[in-house]
């Protein structure tokens, strides 16, 4: 079978390189907002006049002109300021499609980032560590290679974070993905344990590695705090929260891939709550004629679940078990926490801790979580949720109309 894969490598630059990949990165960024711009206050002229709504098309056709006027642009290749393009049309269509918000100008420093097709790239081994990819109008470029490609190369996109310039290759891969064994597992995540499962499993989450680089990002910020606005101190110790917080996402990510391959491999029918993180992390600060409640303990609580990235897991889990034919099912998480596993009675007193659970009708004990687990597992022949509703919250839809330009 076909699957799509993306392996992404750090990149070691010289200082050329630096310069030309920043320059990229600037050129591919004005595009796109040039084209953001040409979208939201200029379409009803170019419909006028061009008797055609504004796409991807119509701009890149213009980028002959705007490279000839410019110099420093036709330095560029010209794919990646189309890629830039594209990007665009997406956005537009996820907008019109009520899947985000109105498309927002790209900032320097945080989209830095630009994207060739991979027929103009060529790929070469070094030595057992290290390889390197050569791209259009810039050449060779030294990659650390952590593991061989695989497949075809479809694109490959260059981008910057705080650990700095990375490589991703998105791969067409034709693999033979043996089927999981027939098996059924219940996931409960939580704060304490991050997953439990039905089965009485629970992996331990790098809690204390994480806690050692908030620890010390917090240092950091506490001397950012001295540091006067603007001074090439307060940049460097930015630089330095950034990166930290960069390496706690990628301990967060490697723990979520390594679970998620585990149980796709295991289980061929997986139950998980079908959570909404994005309204559960919401602040409880309240307005000032309306102030909220424990803000600082939900603050807290907030905290705790995007350090664990239970939407990563469940976005990683779900393509790992479609790619061998499993089924991933989202039932509703009323009540799994105070449900008893073995008798069905809810009662807010069964769960007498985090992590005890006690019946008060049958007696039946079990670590609270996995009781949740085996709960989510049978909750599976309820009636499914309804699919249809939109990830975008009631009070952000309002804000679609805000703005309606016609592509």
């Amino acid at each position: 079978m076909l699957i799509n894969r993306g392996y992404r490598y750090r990149l070691y630059l010289t200082a050329k390189q630096q310069k030309l990949f920043s320059q990229y990165a600037g050129v591919c960024r004005l595009v796109y907002n040039l084209g953001l711009e040409q979208r939201t206050h200029h379409w009803r002229q170019f419909r006028r006049q061009m008797g055609t709504s504004i796409s991807d098309v119509t701009q890149s056709a213009e980028l002959t002109a705007l490279r000839a006027e410019f110099d420093w642009i036709k330095e560029v290749a010209i794919t990646p300021q189309q890629q830039a393009l594209r990007d665009l049309q997406v956005a537009y269509k996820n907008f019109f499609a009520a899947r985000a918000l109105y498309p927002t100008p790209r900032r320097k420093g945080v989209d830095d980032a630009f994207r060739f097709q991979g027929r103009e790239v060529e790929v070469k081994k070094i030595n057992r560590n290290w390889s390197a990819v050569k791209l259009p109008k810039i050449g060779w470029v030294r990659y650390r290679d952590s593991r061989a490609l695989e497949g075809k190369i479809k694109n490959v996109t260059l981008s910057r974070d705080a650990l700095g310039w990375h490589v991703a290759f998105s791969l067409e891969i034709e693999r033979d993905v043996e089927p999981a064994p027939k098996a059924a597992v219940g996931i409960d995540r939580g704060v304490a344990n991050s997953v439990a499962l039905s089965t009485g499993a629970m992996p331990v989450f790098p809690i204390e590695q994480i806690n050692v680089l908030v620890r010390r990002r917090q240092a950091v910020q506490q001397s950012l705090a001295k540091r006067k606005k603007g001074s090439k101190r307060r940049r460097k110790e930015i630089r330095r929260a950034a990166a930290i917080s960069a390496r706690v996402a990628r301990v967060r990510k490697h723990w979520n891939h390594v679970q998620t391959a585990r149980i796709a491999r295991d289980f061929n029918f997986v139950c998980i709550e079908d959570l909404r993180t994005a309204n559960m992390t919401r602040s409880a600060s309240g307005t000032l004629e309306d102030p909220g409640t424990n803000v600082a303990q939900k603050s807290g609580l907030n905290r705790s679940i995007l350090e664990r990235g239970w939407r990563q897991f469940e976005t990683l889990l779900e393509y790992k078990l479609r790619e061998r034919g499993s089924t991933l099912k989202k039932v509703d998480p009323k009540n799994t926490s105070r449900s008893c596993s073995h008798c069905e009675h809810v009662d807010a007193r069964n769960r007498e801790s985090q992590a005890q659970f006690r019946c008060v009708a049958c007696g039946h004990e079990a670590h609270a979580d996995v009781n949740a687990a085996i709960n989510i597992l049978r909750a599976r022949t309820r009636p499914a949720i309804d699919k249809s509703r939109s990830r975008i919250s009631p009070k952000r839809k309002s804000r679609l109309s805000v703005k309606v330009p016609v592509p």
